[in-house]
C-alpha cells in the first residue's frame, strides 16, 4: 500500500492513493480553514470505515438487513505523549437483534484491519529525503 500527502499551504494536505483524493486541515482555532477533516479525525474514519466494511460484510452474508447501519467512533485524548489513548466503536444494526448475529458482528468487526494494526503498533521508520531542485 501507497499513499502520498503533498502540503498545500498553511496547515493543509492533499493526500492521494490510485487516483483518490481527500483533504485534512485544521479548526479555524488551529490556524485552519476547517475545509477537511483533521488527522486524527481522519485515523477515526479509517477505524469507522474498517469496521462498517467487517459488520456490512456480515450482515450480507447472513442475509440481515444492512439498511441503516451507521459506525460511531470516538477517541480518548491522552498525553506523554499527545496521542489517541482509547477507541470506542459504536455499531448500530437496526433491526438485527439475535444475541448470536449481534455477537456475529461484533467479531467480525474484531477482524478489521485498521483496528488490528493499532491493537498491534507496526514498526514506524522515518526517512527525510532532501531532493534536489534541478534547472530547466
Amino acid at each position: 500500500m501507497e499513499l502520498t500527502v503533498t502540503y498545500l499551504g498553511g496547515v493543509q494536505f492533499e493526500a492521494e492513493a490510485r487516483g483518490h483524493r481527500i483533504y485534512a486541515d485544521q479548526p479555524v482555532s488551529n490556524q485552519g480553514y476547517d475545509e477537511g477533516m483533521t488527522p486524527p479525525e481522519l485515523l477515526l474514519a479509517s477505524v469507522g470505515t474498517c469496521a462498517g466494511y467487517y459488520a456490512a460484510e456480515y450482515l450480507n452474508r447472513m442475509k440481515l438487513p444492512t439498511s441503516g447501519l451507521r459506525v460511531r467512533v470516538t477517541a480518548e485524548k491522552a498525553t506523554g505523549p499527545a496521542r489517541l489513548a482509547k477507541f470506542i466503536v459504536v455499531v448500530e444494526t437496526p433491526g438485527v437483534e439475535d444475541p448470536e448475529h449481534v455477537e456475529g458482528v461484533r467479531k467480525a468487526v474484531g477482524k478489521c484491519l485498521v483496528k488490528n494494526t493499532l491493537a498491534m503498533p507496526p514498526e514506524f521508520v522515518v526517512e527525510v529525503e532532501s531532493l534536489v531542485a534541478t534547472r530547466a
